[in-house]
Parts: structure tokens; sequence; C-alpha cells
């Protein structure tokens, strides 16, 4: 099979494909015939050795994929059923690859009315919002809710099941984005360029920011008394924690879990017509450079996505 590997760190051209054996299944695991896979800005950073969690290369990067069972050592799925998931996150999963061995218990089925590419798309973002809304955040009809960066990959997701909860939805966006995060439907959109967010703002039950830096601190003073601040970029500071807490609110960090509930949860919405997964471009297997090279750019709008 083929696998997209690095032997060291750096920019993308050090991302190449070589051939590997199949991976062996170990009992409760299944193999996966890979139809596509998510790409993250974490995998960018990972791959330049910004961010060291899967230690020194060699290494394969990516957790998301969706494809089709070959070979089953769990009882969950037989051989021809459609899955996709988020893998072993996060240890490393080699989901960039053909063919991935996975627990059974991280993947579902899925549905014929999404397609392989938006399936691969789906879960670091669809969970990542769904633990910060519903599991941590509790979030209930009526509540104020301030999603930052609603243009990207978790805050297009975020305004979805928020609105999906009964919430009231703000969220800030610049003007090339502002016409496709309108398209998700929140009750306010916030261009940040124009307006300060932190000066317009009062009274919000719960913030969810994707962007950190000093967009963590300045949300403090657009929360009600009590409210909660839910973030995906400061997971361990405890500077903010305590400044949280002193003002008599909220603060928690989050990394993402791999959640079979949850991601079921997120397939209810998606057959029900309240939510969708936006992927902005796909890239064969051999573009995968070019693929990074998008990353690294950023300001993305929804999802990329690799097809072997």
């Amino acid at each position: 099979m083929r696998v997209i590997t690095q032997q060291k760190l750096g920019g993308p051209d050090v991302l190449t494909v070589q051939d590997r054996p199949t991976p062996r299944l170990l009992p409760t695991e299944v193999l996966v015939r890979v139809r596509a896979i998510g790409l993250n800005p974490l995998e960018a950073r990972l791959r330049a050795g910004e961010f060291p969690l899967l230690g020194a290369p060699p290494f394969i990067l990516g957790w998301e994929l969706s494809g089709v069972v070959e070979e089953a050592a769990s009882w969950r799925f037989r051989p021809g059923d459609e899955v996709f998931g988020m893998s072993l996150f996060p240890r490393p999963a080699n989901a960039y690859a053909e063919l991935v061995a996975a627990p059974a218990l991280h993947l579902v089925r899925k549905p014929p009315s999404l397609s392989h590419a938006e399936a691969a798309a789906l879960p670091i973002v669809g969970l990542t919002a769904w633990q910060g809304l519903v599991d941590i955040g509790g979030v209930r009809p009526g509540d104020r809710v301030l999603v930052h960066g609603g243009g990207g990959g978790v805050g297009h997701v975020a305004l979805q099941i928020a609105k999906a909860l009964g919430a009231y939805v703000i969220t800030t966006a610049g003007p090339a984005k502002r016409e496709f995060v309108e398209g998700f439907g929140p009750d306010e959109v916030i261009d940040y360029t124009q307006v300060d967010f932190a000066e317009k703002l009062r009274d919000i039950d719960l913030v969810l920011d994707t962007i950190g830096g000093d967009t963590v601190g300045r949300s403090l003073g657009v929360l009600r008394p009590g409210g909660h601040l839910v973030t995906a970029t400061s997971e361990d500071d405890a500077e903010l924690i305590a400044r949280f807490a002193a003002a008599g609110m909220r603060f928690t960090g989050i990394a993402v879990d791999p959640d079979p509930v949850a991601l079921r949860g997120l397939l209810e919405l998606i057959e029900q017509g309240r939510l969708r997964v936006h992927v902005q471009q796909t890239f064969p297997f051999e573009q995968v450079a070019d693929a990074h090279r998008r990353l690294d750019d950023g300001h993305l709008q929804g999802k990329l996505v690799l097809t072997p």
C-alpha cells in the first residue's frame, strides 16, 4: 500500500509517497480501505516541528478517515461496510495511507447521504464543536452563544450545532467570509475588521473560541456573570483559568476526544438537514504538498480533504 510519510521536519515538500506493508490487525480493530482523509492545521504544525506530539520523524500524519472495511477483527463491522471517524487521537493513527488499521470503537457507519469527502472532513471539527457546546458548555435553548472564527473548520460546524440547540448565535468573521458564514444561519455576524466584539457584546452565556491569542482574554468582558468560555486553543493556561475564576467566570480548554456517541449525534443533525460540513477543496494523494501549502496559508473556509 501507499502511505504519505516524512523523514525530517520542514515545509510541505518533506511529505513523500512511499510503499509500506499492509498493517496487521489487532483484536477489536478493522482494516479500512481509505477513500478520503481529512486535513487539519495541527498536522501542518506537526509536519513543521512546531508541536512535538508525534516525536521525531519518520512518522505518518492524520487521524480523520472515511472508507470501506476490508477486514474486521471486531463484531462491530463487516467487510464492505462504509465507515468514518477519528482514530486514536492524539496517538499516531497513520491516516495518510491507502489502508488504515483503526479501533472499531472509533468509527461509525457512513450514511449514503454523506460523501466520503464530507465524512472525512467531519470528525475533528464536529467533535470539537459538539464537545465544547454540548458536553462541556451545556448549551440550552435561548442561550446567547458567541463563536469566534465562524468561517473556519470548527467554527462553521459550531454555528449550526448551536442553532440546532436553540441558541441565539453570534459569530465573528472577516469580510471575505461573511457571505459564507451567513449561509449557516447565525443570528449576527460581526466583522472583526470593522467592529470590536469586546465593545459591542455583553451578556453572552458561552463563548466558543477557535482563534486563540488575545481573543481569549478579551472575551472575558462579554460574558454574563457566571458565563463560560470554552477554547480549543489554550487547554492548560493556568493564568487564564485563574483570571476567569477571579472574575466569577468559567474557563475550559479542550482537546478533542474520539467519541462515537457524539459522532452519531452529529449524524442525526445531518440526517435532519440541520448540519452540513463544507469541503473547500480536495487534493489527490500525490498533491499532498500542495494541500499542506494551502493549510499553511490559513484562512480556510471549512475543510481540506485528501483522496488516495
